[in-house]
């Protein structure tokens, strides 16, 4: 055996076992004819002995090992006389015998440390040796360990794992689809799935009550930090449910995971929320609640007082954050730089202080009496010490969207958004379809399959507008980690759906026909969720993004710089896949 014993298990207890080790060379330290060599592998570092005076051959080879190298040594296990209380193994080391190079190396492109010289480009084309440290391999053991749990927690609720196919129909309607070509059916494609949405239905057709997958999907987007073009999923669906039972088994899975991977637990239901209260109070239908400054509409308040940029706006609305008064006029510049940020949009932000005796000193002080600017405090229930923010806007959905921006921006600058503290709601009673200025069409808001509020039903014929859907996500900390909906198992329901978002009976055959011809074999009702696992295990691990808890992940520009891809065909491949490959014009 290469080794008989991992370089993260020798504690005291096992001083005078002669063991063999094998694993990386993290540092090599000369101190007068000793030299220290710590050896490295998944499990932890254990610190090597070699001394000039008891064997110079061996010490010299130990001399010549280079960072990196791949090692096996034999040796006895002694107490240190100098320990090490940073690592696991610091009480001992192993007074090495006989020393094995079994591969040199190279001198790694950067350090491989907790803390890197790497920067982000040059880790993710080395992606192999960033996989080494310790601070990103943990991640991928959180990973793990969630997975094993999840599946864990379901089989134990009774549902089956069940495999889905990776090549299906293109469905245009949702993301772009990555596509596929087809040898053996020139000029069609496959596409990789978005989700296995249609085929999970399915299943609940198929009599399989309950089904879940931790799945890979694939959407062709821009990217950002919670998004990869491939992304993994954990599915699921159930038959004979409603929505309340959707809910409470996975918040059930939730408050399973919290409490055995990060030892938290939570004994009260998890909050929840409608979709418009969310917007209306945050601005945002995935708020984050680890603190308050919950919008105040002060339309009612400042409207009508001369200042002509309140008077002419559709929406005032402000937030109130809590000894945050001390902010200078530089801050507050700052601030209104922010908010003027092309990606965020105001014009402009007012602000208000309460003073030490009570008075609100404001940006705005010549258009309002201290009597209204007390008004306004009582509004907030400010306190002396508190900052007034102020937005307005003639889009009162655009104006509130801004307003969550210097939210999470205030949360920011005051602490208030701690990477340990969870908190956890579902967000319920989303509108069924968005209405699209340029197409002048709804777009169904989740899917087509998503069924209405059976109370909405008869409002899809007169104002579809304002259906809500049975749909319903899991945000925690701001972040929507998942989300799922019951689903139209009725086949007229789902044609009127169809058709109020603008399909021909033939266009929705051709696409969804094997789904609207099952259900006409009798599907259950059914409904499920979908847990975004990569966001999870970001959570999780107090990531700010997704990439760092996948273990080959792709650049901001969707390029795998590891394996340089995508790449360009070869014309023999292109040839056989019956594809000419041009520029547009």
């Amino acid at each position: 055996m290469y080794r008989t014993r991992t370089c993260g298990d020798l504690r005291l207890a096992d001083e005078g076992l002669v063991v063999t080790l094998a694993g990386w060379v993290q540092r090599t330290r000369k101190m007068g004819g000793m030299t220290f060599v710590d050896i490295r592998d998944r499990y932890g570092i254990t610190q090597l002995v070699f001394n000039q005076e008891v064997d110079a051959a061996l010490c010299e080879q130990a001399n010549k090992l280079g960072r990196e190298f791949v090692i096996q040594a034999m040796g006895t296990v002694r107490e240190r006389s100098s320990k090490n209380a940073r690592i696991p193994t610091g009480d001992i080391e192993l007074i090495v015998s006989e020393l094995n190079v079994l591969n040199a190396a190279l001198t790694p492109p950067f350090t491989i440390e907790e803390e890197t010289d790497g920067g982000d480009d040059l880790r993710m084309k080395y992606r192999y040796l960033d996989l080494r440290r310790a601070a990103v391999r943990k991640n991928l053991e959180l990973r793990h360990r969630m997975a094993f749990e999840v599946r864990r927690y379901l089989d134990e609720q009774g549902f089956l794992e069940v495999e889905t196919p990776v090549l299906v129909n293109s469905t245009p309607e949702g993301a772009r689809d990555f596509v596929v070509p087809s040898r053996m059916n020139p000029g069609q494609f496959y596409a990789l799935p978005q989700s296995p949405q249609t085929l999970k239905q399915l299943l609940m057709v198929s009599g399989f009550d309950r089904y879940f997958q931790i799945v890979k999907c694939f959407r062709d987007e821009d990217l950002r930090a919670d998004r990869q073009p491939e992304f993994t999923q954990i599915d699921c669906e159930m038959s004979f449910v409603e929505q309340e039972d959707v809910l409470n088994m996975f918040e059930g899975m939730a408050k399973h995971l919290f409490k055995v991977i990060r030892g938290i637990e939570f004994k009260e239901p998890f909050t929840r929320m409608t979709w418009q209260d969310a917007m209306r109070q945050y601005g945002s239908d995935k708020p984050d609640l680890r603190f308050g400054m919950k919008f105040v509409e002060l339309m009612d308040i400042l409207k009508g007082h001369g200042f002509s940029v309140f008077d002419n706006a559709a929406y005032i609305g402000g937030i109130c954050a809590e000894g945050a008064a001390s902010y200078t006029r530089k801050q507050l510049d700052v601030l209104t730089e922010f908010v003027k940020r092309p990606q965020i949009g105001a014009k402009g932000l007012v602000y208000a202080r309460v003073e030490a005796d009570g008075n609100v000193k404001s940006s705005v002080d010549k258009f309002y009496s201290q009597e209204v600017l007390q008004e306004m405090r009582n509004a907030f229930g400010a306190k002396p010490g508190d900052l007034i923010l102020i937005l307005s806007g003639d889009d009162a959905m655009k104006t509130r969207k801004q307003l969550c921006e210097l939210r999470l921006e205030m949360g920011n600058q005051l602490g208030l958004r701690d990477k340990d503290t969870f908190a956890c709601l579902w967000v319920i009673d989303f509108p069924l379809f968005e209405w699209n200025e340029e197409d002048q069409r709804f777009y169904a808001m989740h899917h087509p399959f998503t069924s209405p509020n059976p109370d909405d039903i008869p409002l899809l014929d007169t104002d579809p507008g304002a259906v809500r859907a049975n749909a319903y996500d899991m945000v925690i900390n701001g972040v929507e980690v998942g989300g799922g909906s019951i689903r139209i198992h009725d086949s007229q329901l789902q044609d009127k759906m169809f058709k109020l978002l603008g399909f021909t009976e033939e266009r929705a055959q051709e696409q969804f026909g094997f789904l609207m011809n099952a259900f006409k074999y009798g599907a259950p009702p059914h409904g499920g969720l979908a847990y975004g696992l990569d966001r999870f295990v970001s959570l999780f691990a107090g990531l700010d993004s997704i990439r760092d808890c996948i273990a080959f992940p792709k650049n901001n520009s969707g390029r795998d710089v590891m394996l340089d891809a995508p790449g360009v065909l070869d014309p023999a491949q292109l040839d056989e896949l019956n594809l000419i490959v041009g520029s547009k014009k």
